[in-house]
Formats: C-alpha cells, sequence, structure tokens
C-alpha cells in the first residue's frame, strides 16, 4: 500500500516537474500543488479505510513529535505563517539547490502534516533541482542511511547548523550521480 501511495504521489510530482520544465515558476507550482502530492501518497490508505479523507485536508490539527529527534515541531496555529514563509523561500530564492536543500528542511522542520513530512520534502527538494536542471537525488533509506539523514536533519533543526545535512545531501547527490 506505501509503495502504490509513494508511485501516485511520485507521478503526480513528476507533472508539476513537466510544468516547471515547461517554463512555469518552480515556487508557484509547489505552493499549488503541494496538497495534490500528499492527497496521492495517502490515496490507497483511503481507499482502504486506514485513513479518513477528511485527516487529509490542510494541515495537521494538533502538536506532533517526531521520535528520537530533539526538534519539536511549531504548533498547529503556527503552520500557515510557517508554510507561508517556506513558499517565500521556494518562490524567492535564485538559486536552485539552495532552493532545493532550504525547501526540504524548512519543510520537514515544519512537519505541516501528520504523516509523510519526509516524503514530501524530498519531492520539494528534487523538484527544486529539477528547476536548476540537476537530476532526480534519491536518499537512500537503509538502516545507517536513514540514520546519518535523521541526525543530520536533527542537528539542523535543534541546533540550527544545516551543513550537516547539506553536506549529507551532496554525498546523496554524489551517489546518485556517480555512474552517469
Amino acid at each position: 500500500m506505501a509503495a502504490k501511495g509513494y508511485h501516485g504521489a511520485f507521478n503526480a510530482v513528476y507533472r508539476t516537474i513537466g510544468a516547471i520544465l515547461e517554463g512555469s515558476e518552480p515556487g508557484i507550482v509547489v505552493e499549488r500543488d503541494l496538497s495534490q502530492w500528499y492527497q496521492a501518497l495517502f490515496a490507497p490508505s483511503v481507499q482502504t479505510g486506514l485513513v479518513n479523507v477528511v485527516d487529509l485536508a490542510g494541515y495537521r490539527n494538533h502538536q506532533v513529535y517526531i521520535r528520537g529527534a530533539a526538534h519539536v515541531p511549531p504548533p498547529q496555529e503556527a503552520l500557515i505563517d510557517a508554510m507561508e514563509m517556506l513558499f517565500d523561500c521556494l518562490k524567492n530564492e535564485p538559486e536552485a539547490a539552495v532552493r532545493a536543500l532550504l525547501g526540504h528542511f524548512i519543510f520537514v522542520y515544519i512537519h505541516p502534516y501528520m504523516d509523510g513530512n519526509g516524503r514530501i520534502g524530498r519531492f520539494i527538494m528534487n523538484a527544486m533541482l529539477a528547476s536548476g536542471g540537476y537530476r532526480w537525488t534519491v536518499i537512500r533509506s537503509d538502516k545507517p542511511q536513514r540514520d546519518r539523514y535523521m541526525a543530520a536533519l536533527d542537528i539542523a533543526s535543534a541546533k540550527h547548523d544545516i551543513r550537516p545535512f547539506v553536506e549529507f545531501v551532496i554525498a546523496e547527490m554524489a551517489v546518485e550521480w556517480e555512474g552517469m
């Protein structure tokens, strides 16, 4: 079920990237399409009754905590303003690679949804990378890599030092591009 949802969300992101590559403004298109990605990600769970479709409307409505992380995402009352700040960054940052890294980080820092924030953050990253002509980058999900990814995000969030996260993503990009 998770793979089917990921596939649906990937297809939605692919359409967004198509619009970006045809000349649409990346930040505007991502802002417009983000909720479609999220709904596609959880569509199989809605179809089977595991998730209520109402739960996918808008942002989360209560506080969340990230298991094992020092960072506590902003309260639900701050989400609209925080997401506006994210979209402003995506619209106004001229460098695609910077938009990609900041977009990913800021989105998971805000953690606007109950679930799927990391996946959506990586989709944002790849949409912004595509806007600059970069290739799709997969953040590997094996245990050691996932632990490094989560640790880098936690350092960026809790200690306000984004360098380990940037270095991690650059290393993942190098792995992706090695054989090309």
